[in-house]
This record gives C-alpha cells, structure tokens and sequence, in this order.
C-alpha cells in the first residue's frame, strides 16, 4: 500500500506522493501510467514525489501521465502547497529543486506563487510563437476560442514533422482586455487538453506581452478551470526575467493504494 494525495490547481489535478524516506523505489514510470489512467486508476494531469534535496527545502520529480518527465507549473504549485502541509517548511517562502533547477515559492493567503526560469530565446513562426518556460509551448492566437476543435489542432501540430519527436504542448488564445487574455491548452505526456496549464500560460502571457510591448507587467489569465495571473519584467535585449505564476492550489483527497 502507498499513500497519497490529490490536489488541484485551476482545475490541473495531481497525485502526490511523500517519498522522501524512499518507501518507493521501484518503476516510477511505470506507477504514472498505472495510477494516473482516469478511468482504471486514481486519474490525474501527472504524479508528484516529494523528496529530500541538499541545497533546497525538497526536490520535485514530477511524472506525466505517459511516464515521462518535465517541468509543470502547476504541479509546482501543487506541491508547495504540499510541502507545507508535511512541515517541510513553515514561513511563506521556500525553495524546490525541479528538473530544469530550483525555484523559489511563496504562499500568499491561499495562493502559490512559484518563480519560473528566465526566457531567452522565442521563436516567432508567422504569426505564431514557440516558447520554452520549462515545457515547450507553441501558441497561436485566435478571435474565439471556445469554438475551436482544440484536439484536432493541438494533435496536427503536436505530431507534425517539426515537433513530433520531441513532442510540444499546443496553446490557444484569446484576447479579453488590454492585460487579460483566455487560454485553451492542449498538453504532450497528457495528450488531451487540461483544465490548466502553468507552463502553457506563462508562455502565452510572455506572447501577448511581445505582441503588445509590455515591459513590466502583471498578466490575468483564464483557463477553463480557473484564473492565473503571470508578472514579469522584459528587459531591453528582450529576454523576459522575474516570471511569476501565481494561482489557486487545492487539497482535494487523501487514500492509498494497493500495488
């Protein structure tokens, strides 16, 4: 029997599991795809161990749902939440190590702020971008998302000859006010489109921010299962530094499991 819990930001859900006694040493890969099927497991957007780490408050090794690896805002996001709750760390602020480096993270009342790596390199393809916040993201901006056929979209792009070795996350926005935006986000690991996608609204918030010159900013983010908000700072060579998301993260339940 493992333990675990379920917790969801925005709408992203996650199972995590407390690994840092290494109770679980067997096929990490191999438990995602188990436990992570919607329908013949506990379901969820990805699997979570906490673990020990030497120069951060704990390390994350964050599990998609087809057993691979990547960095998810989200989950982060989640497993702050996480953290604090097993008494990792007390104050608001903290640190992780992730698989791209360690983050800082604050809690602020019931929001999680975590820091997102530097971007430096954004591709513009037409009138498209391809954006690297930890996970890869194409983005294309549209008059009206919810009409879209989104996993068509994001399956054409995803398994085109440009990106289906590596595979890529697939965004769709929508413009709602001058620092407002709506996304839609269809995630590679996944293969589906998620309620959220931290990543996925850091790279289009970054987007929007170039199509509109925004330096400094703070950008308010719908996904369909709730708001985030994305603030940065561009600087004059065009890099984007200080990125922050910050969202909603949620105990959902508690149980165990029988391997």
């Amino acid at each position: 029997m493992i333990n675990f819990y379920k917790y969801q930001g925005a709408g992203n859900d996650f199972i995590l599991i407390d690994n840092r006694q290494q109770l679980f040493k067997n096929n990490k890969k191999q438990l995602a795809q188990q436990l992570c099927k919607r329908r013949f497991g506990i379901g969820s957007d990805g699997l979570i161990f906490i673990e020990n780490h030497t120069d951060s408050d704990f390390l994350i090794d964050f599990l998609n749902p087809d057993g691979s690896r990547s960095f998810c805002g989200n989950g982060s996001r989640c497993a702050v939440k996480f953290a604090h709750y097993l008494g990792i760390f007390k104050k608001q602020h903290t640190s992780f190590k992730a698989i791209d480096g360690i983050h800082k993270a604050q809690l602020v009342n019931d929001l999680v702020k975590i820091e997102m790596k530097d971007v430096q390199s954004i591709q513009q393809i037409d009138k498209d971008f391809f954006i690297n916040t930890g996970s890869p993201h194409y983005i294309k901006y549209f008059k009206n998302i919810n009409q879209l056929d989104l996993i068509k979209l994001g399956q054409t792009i995803r398994y085109s000859d440009t990106y289906k070795n590596e595979g890529t996350n697939v965004n769709a926005v929508e413009k709602i006010a001058p620092h407002h935006i709506k996304v839609r986000t269809y995630e590679r690991g996944v293969e589906n489109e998620t309620l959220a996608c931290g990543t996925g609204v850091t790279a289009c918030a970054l987007s929007y921010a170039l199509l509109n010159q925004l330096k400094n900013n703070t950008i308010k983010v719908d996904a369909v299962g709730g708001q985030l908000e994305v603030s940065f700072t561009q600087q004059p060579n065009g890099n984007f530094t200080n990125i922050w998301l910050t969202g909603p993260a949620q105990f959902v339940f508690k149980g165990s499991y029988d391997l």
